[in-house]
């Protein structure tokens, strides 16, 4: 209601109307209430801007493109305007009202805007928000600058009644201010003009319009006469601070927020007062002291907000003007902070007695039960893993009850130590009640010499470590049995019987007192107690607020001290780690602490924005993994193990002193190399002054004038296009200096002469990462002056990228922005702004090839001859060159000094199924640290089948915890990844990979990939027959160079885990090739008789499916082969599919997706043959110009099928037969148990999006590996990945079904019972690893989906199967492009929905909108699976439904993909 009536002010004002909402297709109540309330007026415009959009940059625009003095309006959120603050000092002399809502009793945003300059008014209900929205126009109108006024969200409607003026009125009112009256109002005209001139204040002649003349004082005089107008009016009054309670009251809360009046009643049982804040700017104090009552002792400042805030803006108000407070003889200003509340009496208690204690708190945080709540929740990921190791035998000490009703006492730490204490105390007793109840021979039961020799064997064992709880029950059990006096006092100690494994609860509170500090206290006791202390400061907050770095180090305090066990863990880095850590502190016999890492901003944060700032204080050292365990020295044992590749330097010296450091560095050169990179900023600022004067020495001997170019790029293209302009400049006698933009500086800048920014464009019209820091600088200097700098900027866009109208303003958007910006800045244009699209004909070089020859003419070399220009280096170029796939990939992983190889070996590891990645969560911090980005590698397996042995399983498995990030990936094509692999571990991962018959030959790269087939658990003679035929093409299709094997396995390494891993390879018959071929004259060379030195244009893909199931979605690869089985269960051969292929770029017409086309049956013996000849037609006429255009189905296109298939039969020499008849009707995996006709049992595992990782919720990786060793005991199974992602345990006899089903069930793999949707669902890796991600996919989705699950249950959808898939940029790894709901990643947070895909994989589906966020997407996608729900057909799959109720054209084939797009996408 609150809205609406500001609306119906807004309307009788009249101008132009902004309001925001989150996207194009989903209203806001601002939208709504203002598009409602002004239908029918055609006095006034209302323009609807998107939040996400910048939307104070186009009202900034506006309002300063006006000349007729017009008052402009914008109704937005809180969190809205702050994310614009950047564009509020645009508005500081602009005649307009801003209308912002407050998200509920969270008023932070008030007191943030306290600097503005703006006039800010606050109300709190529908009739506030009425009056106060004419005062601010009021306000607005009188002093032409603009007023702020944030109101609460209603909580009720509130009735229309006398007091709401008719629009007449308000307009007169309003009016009048600027010599305007309407003779239609219904008040008298005298009244109005007595009341305007009241209104009036003697500033100067042009008062109302001078934007120079009014002064602060000024604007309380129109406030005052504003309020005054209103109380004529309506008879309501205000004040800029309302006071109500008791006339003499000693202490007075001051309330930025609206819990005043609910509080009031309450706080006058304490004699105390409530002083509400109307007008928070300007603070007028001689007003406020006005409104406070004369007996006030005591203030206490509260501002109401959800976040706890180390310091209250409020607080400072009244702390400017102390020397008038102690005048007022005011002894005592408390802040205080204040959460939602119901119970107002235990809120003003717990202020009041706060005010009043002799030693009160400051900035206290009232009633903090949800923020605990919160806390708590977040905190349960490293309580579920103590529970998971110590099940009923964990003790915590002070722990947390589910109410929260104890918190206080009971949960300190040092209560906790207490009752640690006593509980040891009661065990020393009922040892000795034990010994005496044996010496005395006191029990009577027929039993009691069982009895004794238990007590005794438990005396024995009390004081060591591991105790069976067995013997323990086993005692209480026979004492109940026996009646004796003794065997009853025992009894009272029944609890003690149980060794526990204690744990006290701390926070990092005692960091900065350790000397008196619970943690000082424990470690003092020598007890055999555990602790683990969370920490929850982010990198970033840290870095930020100084007063943090007070806090000491609690793990290097513990480690100086001596005998305690010392761990710093985080959860989200590695659960691994943190499991090692739990169990060796409570093994270890004295105090042990783990330092658990848990960084929130706020208690409502997610996982994702957790585990990425873990990341980053990880990766800086600032949060260093390690444990510590003293006894280990004993043992001659790594006494220090470092869990992680950084340290800070308090731990680096206390490793120097205790001479670990070498040792470490030697074994971790990561470690090394960032020690390395940790040089104090005097040397790198010493280095890089020596480095400008070795670069000013060699232009010397240049004789043209100065060019600087300076790059922001994410792909290439930008610092391709700039080194090259640097080289075409150097030859024209320039001297040129190419760099990326954040290597400039704004003293750089300074001192240039000329200078050229080429860019591309990222995200939402976002500068590249690398051209961030520079332009935050430009854009934020107050005070740059550049007269003499000259330049000329080239942005490289995508005109089509962004096709809805309202996003057309990110084309291009960074250097248009950076070119107003250098323009306001008084820089000189070389030339006029260059703009490439990548519409055009010839892409960004068209509009390059007109702006490059004005550079030159600028610069006066535009007569210079230029140099012939060697072509760029291609991918053939680099095949060609590598000595069959060798290159430089061993001087690369020789060189310690950096964790990347050169870029021409980065396309060659490829080939060897290898790609260089780096983290792009913690790329940025490295950055502004110095160091290089996190490098990394990313190892897939070939494994034709995608079938492996328990003790393959185990392989991968350990790889992954050693040499990888913790986690595996079942991939959408059947193998396995291994990701975060660091480069000197890289060849023990592929040495370790190979010790178990597993290679990594071929699995990317152009060459046939990995041969994928249906897992069908339901036919065990059908699968073996399909899996020898994906062994067979596989080896057939192997590359034959003998690179990998000299590059990878030649020799021993020491890394290797066994001196007989070599032996494994060097006697395997198949996979990579070991010798060169000998040829005439002796001599030893490579060969690849299929693929030649230059291999082929681009990946080629093979799959098998078995119909009626399709779970490999073989119309999507380059070759699909569709079984074809007789009665007998015999394949007999293959239906041949040509031409599927995924891969886009966003908006290029030129690229689409495409399935493939049936060319006919090929007998079972000869399918190899065929797959080869396929690919000898793509090797020798794909396009090898354009890798855009390389794919086998941009070949098959251009050809024609007809004519591709031709020249594949005159290969073989022998034609297609017709294809066999065949039907498929889903490509999804069944999960649960299914014999097979052998009589073996197989179980489909649900793998959410193939990540096999360790969570507290899902251990799923410590479960697998149970699993694998327990198969290995019974000496039978195997595990099966399938292309969705997922995973079979196979061939397990019904003798050891009981085994695996308890494991399964142990370690929560046994739960299938998720909605349709997630078990249909897939997505590819995405951010942080993969380089050309634009958002979220894996990590994401799930997210998205647990959004949609709850309308699906009330649509009764929950059990129906919809295939989703989500991927993070147009390349299409989980295949999206066939399924029926799929979202491709285009921007962070934004994504193309996709529609109308075939169920079975059989069609692709079309764009149905672009770039859109969250609440569009769950906006869109909740009433479609509605109206399905309500009148889909009998069996009607979603994809089908979609097109037959015309939501979305069908494609009919990959090269009509582009046609039929909805205009409204």
């Amino acid at each position: 209601m609150n809205l609406y009536y500001i609306a119906h002010v807004a309307n009788a004002v009249g101008g132009l109307v902004f309001t925001t909402k989150p996207a194009k297709s989903v209203d806001s109540d601002f939208s709504k209430n203002f598009n409602e309330v002004t239908a029918t007026n055609e006095g006034i415009k209302v323009v609807n801007l998107i939040d996400s959009n910048d939307p104070l940059a186009i009202v900034k625009d506006e309002v300063t493109k006006d000349s007729d003095d017009n008052i402009f309006t914008l109704a937005t959120t809180a969190e809205v305007l702050f994310n614009n603050l950047p564009y509020l000092n645009g508005l500081q002399n602009s005649k307009i009202v801003i209308h912002a809502q407050l998200p509920k009793d969270e008023f932070s945003y008030v007191s943030s805007l306290k600097d503005s300059g703006f006039t800010i008014l606050l109300s709190n209900n529908a009739l506030e928000a009425h009056d106060m929205s004419i005062v601010a126009y009021l306000l607005a109108t009188a002093i032409s600058r603009p007023v702020l006024h944030f109101f609460s969200p209603s909580d009720a409607c509130t009735e229309k009644n006398a007091s709401f003026l008719d629009q007449y009125t308000i307009r007169a009112i309003i009016h009048q201010v600027i010599h305007y009256f309407d003779t239609t109002t219904c008040l008298e005209e005298t009244k109005i003009k007595q009341l305007i001139e009241n209104f009036k204040v003697d500033v100067g002649t042009d008062a109302y319009n001078t934007n120079n003349k009014i002064t602060a004082g000024d604007v309380d005089e129109l406030i005052e006469k504003s309020f005054k107008t209103i109380a004529a009016i309506t008879g309501n009054s205000y004040k800029s601070f309302e006071y109500i309670g008791p006339a003499y009251p000693e202490d007075v809360l001051v309330i930025l927020g609206n819990a005043g009046w609910k509080l009031s009643k309450d706080a006058q049982n304490f004699n105390a007062g409530i002083l509400n804040i109307r007008v928070y700017r300007p603070f007028n104090f001689e007003n406020f002291l006005k409104n406070l009552p004369n007996s006030v002792k005591r203030l206490l400042t509260i501002e109401q907000s959800l976040q706890i805030n180390q310091f209250q803006n409020l607080l400072l108000d009244i702390l400017n003007n102390f020397e008038k407070l102690q005048e007022r003889n005011i002894k005592q200003v408390v802040a205080s902070q204040l959460g939602s509340f119901t119970n107002s009496a235990e809120v003003v208690s717990k202020l009041i007695e706060n005010s009043r204690s002799s030693k009160p708190v400051q900035n206290l945080f009232v009633d903090i039960t949800k923020v605990i709540s919160s806390a708590h929740k977040l905190e349960l990921a490293y309580f579920k893993i103590l529970e998971q190791v110590f099940g009923s035998k964990l003790n915590i000490l002070n722990k947390l009850d589910s109410n929260l009703k104890n918190i206080g006492t009971e949960t300190n730490p040092e209560f906790g130590f207490g009752k640690f204490l006593f509980e040891k105390e009661q065990r020393e007793k009922l040892i000795k009640l034990i010994q005496t109840s044996i010496t005395e021979n006191e029990f009577q039961s027929p039993r009691a010499a069982e009895l004794v020799e238990l007590l005794s064997e438990w005396v024995v064992s009390s004081n060591d470590k591991t105790e069976t709880v067995d013997k323990a029950d086993q005692i209480i059990a026979l004492l109940k049995e026996d009646e004796s006096n003794a065997a009853s006092q025992l009894l009272k100690y029944e609890h003690y019987f149980h060794k526990n494994s204690s744990w006290l609860v701390g926070s990092d509170s005692w960091s900065y007192d350790l000397g008196s500090s619970g943690v000082h206290h424990l470690i003092s006791s020598g007890e055999n107690v555990n602790m683990i202390v969370f920490d929850n400061e982010p990198y970033e907050v840290v870095k930020k607020n100084k007063s943090l770095y007070r806090k000491k180090d609690i793990g290097l305090y513990a480690m100086n001290f001596g005998n305690v066990y010392v761990a710093s863990v985080a959860v989200y880095s590695s659960y691994t780690q943190v499991l090692q850590a739990v169990v060796e502190a409570s093994n270890f016999d004295g105090p042990s602490i783990i330092l658990a890492y848990l960084p929130y901003e706020s208690e409502n944060d997610d996982s994702l924005k957790i585990l990425q700032e873990t990341k980053k204080s990880v990766d800086a050292g600032y949060w260093p993994l390690y444990r510590y365990n003293p006894t280990y020295e004993d043992n001659n044992e790594e006494v220090f193990k470092l869990d992680s590749s950084n340290i800070k330097k308090e731990l680096q010296d206390f490793l120097d002193k205790e001479n670990k450091l070498t040792l470490l560095t030697k074994k971790d050169p990561l470690l090394s190399r960032n020690l390395t990179y940790s040089l104090t900023s005097d040397i790198k600022t010493k280095q890089k002054q020596k480095a400008k004067e070795a670069y000013d020495s060699l232009l010397e001997g240049l004789t043209g004038p100065p060019l600087t170019i300076a790059f922001a790029s994410d792909g290439g293209n930008a610092e391709s296009l700039a080194k090259r302009l640097g080289k075409r400049g150097a030859a024209r006698g320039l001297k040129t200096f190419v760099l990326a933009m954040d290597d400039l500086t704004l003293e750089d800048l300074a001192i240039e002469t000329n200078l050229v920014f080429i860019t591309s464009t990222a995200g939402q019209g976002e500068f590249p990462q690398n051209g961030r820091n520079l332009w935050d600088a430009i854009k934020n200097a107050p005070d740059l002056d550049l007269p003499n700098l000259k330049v000329a900027i080239f942005g490289l866009g995508d005109s089509a990228y962004w096709p809805r109208k309202e996003d057309k303003h990110y084309y291009n958007k960074p250097c248009k922005d950076l070119s107003k910006r250098l323009s306001l800045l008084g820089v000189q244009e070389l030339a006029p702004l260059g703009l490439g699209d990548d519409q055009d004909a010839d892409g960004y070089q068209t509009g390059y090839a007109e702006w490059e020859p004005k550079l030159w003419e600028a610069l006066g070399v535009s007569g210079a001859v230029s140099v012939d220009e060697p072509p760029p280096i291609t991918n053939e170029d680099i095949k060609i060159a590598s000595d069959y796939l060798r290159g430089t990939i061993v001087e690369g992983l020789n060189d310690q000094s950096t964790g990347a190889i050169a870029a021409n070996d980065q396309q060659l590891t490829k080939f060897h199924g290898i790609y260089m990645q780096d983290d792009r969560d913690i790329r940025d911090e490295r950055k502004s640290e110095g160091l290089e980005p996190a490098y990394a590698f990313m190892a897939r397996l070939r494994l034709p089948g995608g079938a492996a042995t328990p003790q393959q399983w185990l392989k991968i498995d350990e790889l992954a915890d050693t040499r990888g990030n913790g986690t595996m990936k079942i991939t959408t094509r059947a193998t396995f990844q291994l990701h975060g692999v660091v480069k000197h571990d890289l060849k023990a991962a592929i040495r370790g990979m190979n010790s178990v018959l597993l290679d990594t030959l071929g699995a990317c790269g152009d060459v046939n990939r990995n041969v994928m087939v249906s897992a069908l658990p339901s036919n065990a003679k059908v699968h073996k027959q399909i899996a020898h035929t994906s062994y067979v093409v596989s080896e057939h299709l192997l590359p034959q160079t003998t690179a990998y094997h000299e590059i990878w396995l030649e020799g021993v390494d020491d890394n290797d885990v066994s001196p007989n891993d070599p032996k494994v390879w060097e006697s395997r018959k198949d996979g990579p090739r070991k010798k060169k071929v000998l040829v005439s004259g002796n001599a030893l060379v490579d060969q690849e008789p299929l693929y030649g030195p230059t291999y082929l244009p681009r990946k080629f893909k093979v799959v098998i499916t078995v119909p009626p199931y399709n779970d490999v979605d073989v119309y999507a690869h380059d070759v699909g082969l569709i079984a074809i089985v007789d009665k007998d269960n015999i394949v007999t051969g293959y239906n041949v599919t040509v031409g599927g292929g995924m891969g886009t770029t966003h908006n290029n017409k030129k690229t689409y997706p495409r399935t493939g086309s049936l060319f006919g049956f090929i007998p079972y013996d000869k399918v190899h043959i065929a797959c080869e000849k396929i690919m000898l037609v793509q090797r020798d006429f794909g396009d090898r110009k354009n890798r855009k255009h390389a794919r086998l189905k941009y070949t098959i296109d251009d050809m024609g099928v007809d004519v591709y298939k031709q020249k594949v039969e005159e290969l073989m020499g022998f034609k297609f037969e017709r294809p066999v008849p065949f039907e498929i009707d889903s490509n999804i995996d069944y999960f649960g148990w299914i014999k097979d006709e052998s009589g073996l049992n197989h179980y489909t595992c649900f793998i959410e999006n193939g990540r096999v990782e360790d969570t507290p919720e899902l251990p799923h990786k410590t479960g697998l590996r149970e699993i694998a060793h327990y198969l290995i005991k019974v000496g039978q199974g195997e595990f099966r990945l399938t292309g969705n992602q997922h995973m079979l345990i196979s061939n397990i006899a019904d003798t050891d079904l009981a085994g695996v089903k308890s494991l399964l069930s142990k370690y929560k793999l046994d739960n299938t019972n998720y909605s349709g949707l997630r078990l249909s669902s897939a997505a590819c890796v995405a951010l942080p690893t993969c380089g050309l991600a634009m958002a979220e996919s894996e990590r994401y989705l799930p997210v998205l989906i647990s959004k949609l699950e709850e309308s699906l249950e009330e649509y009764g959808l929950k059990h129906d199967s919809i295939v989703m898939r989500m991927t993070g940029c147009p390349n299409g790894c989980s295949r999206p492009w066939l399924a029926e709901v799929a979202l491709i990643g285009k921007a962070p947070g934004a994504y193309n929905l996709m529609l109308g895909g075939g169920y079975y994989g059989q069609r692709l589906n079309k764009l149905y909108r672009s770039s859109i966020k969250e609440d569009e997407i769950l906006d869109i996608l909740k009433p479609l699976f509605k109206k399905w729900s309500l009148e889909r057909q009998d069996g009607e799959h979603f994809g089908d439904f979609l097109i037959r109720t015309g939501v979305i054209k069908p494609t009919t084939e990959g090269k009509y993909f582009h046609d039929d797009v909805p205009e409204e996408a």
